[in-house]
């Protein structure tokens, strides 16, 4: 079992900061592990940040957002509203999101996507997250998808099957606009979480992964 208590400064509650390009990607790349961190430090402050979403995508956001961190203290959600898929195009302006993240929040973990990953929004965030938080430990998440560019994560969460079922049931409840997309069933999610819980043995069979490129503890 991963222990976050490195992480995590001692003489105050624990900061976490998640940041996601669209409205779902921190669903459906570390949902669970949020809810573990959640039982395990219900004091924790968290920072939930979505860069691209507007209408109802915003919508579902704030719901969802609203629905999965109520385990915590302390939370804060920020909805930017840069166009889906042009986050690269918007590069000073993201940027300077960062920039305002940074001065206004000082983070013991940082959630965020893969360097690898082959969405150029998603990349963007990961890259921003890098440059930004350069002593912070950073955890990349994945995001199964048609590109097909799922990696060799080495940091692994194992979460119960009532955590997994959670997961996989809140993605379903709260982002109806996804479910026409043929990617997005609760097989798939299912299907990865176990994946990833063969990986690591999990006892429950399930867990979430993450690339750790720079552990500091």
């Amino acid at each position: 079992m991963l222990s976050f208590a490195p992480c995590f400064e001692r003489r105050r509650a624990p900061r976490l900061l998640c940041l996601g390009a669209h409205s779902d990607d921190l669903e459906i790349g570390c949902a669970g592990t949020v809810l573990e961190l959640a039982r395990r430090y219900p004091a924790a402050e968290v920072f939930w940040v979505i860069f691209s979403g507007d209408g109802d995508r915003a919508a579902e956001a704030r719901r969802s957002a609203k629905a999965l961190l109520k385990g915590f203290r302390k939370s804060s959600l920020v909805t930017a509203e840069f166009r889906d898929g042009f986050l690269p195009q918007a590069y000073g302006d993201v940027k300077e999101q960062f920039e305002q993240l940074k001065r206004s929040f000082s983070p013991d973990l940082v959630l965020t996507h893969t360097l690898h990953d082959r969405h150029q929004d998603h990349r963007l965030i990961a890259e921003l997250t890098w440059n930004t938080w350069r002593d912070t430990t950073i955890l990349e998440y994945e995001i199964p998808k048609y590109e097909g560019d799922l990696g060799s994560p080495n940091v692994f969460v194992p979460l119960s099957v009532a955590v997994a079922k959670r997961k996989i049931a809140h993605l379903m409840r709260h982002f109806a606009s996804q479910r026409s997309r043929r990617w997005f069933t609760k097989e798939t999610f299912e299907a990865h979480l176990r994946l990833r819980g063969i990986e690591c043995n999990a006892p429950s069979g399930r867990a979430e992964a993450f690339h750790g490129r720079k552990i500091c503890i």
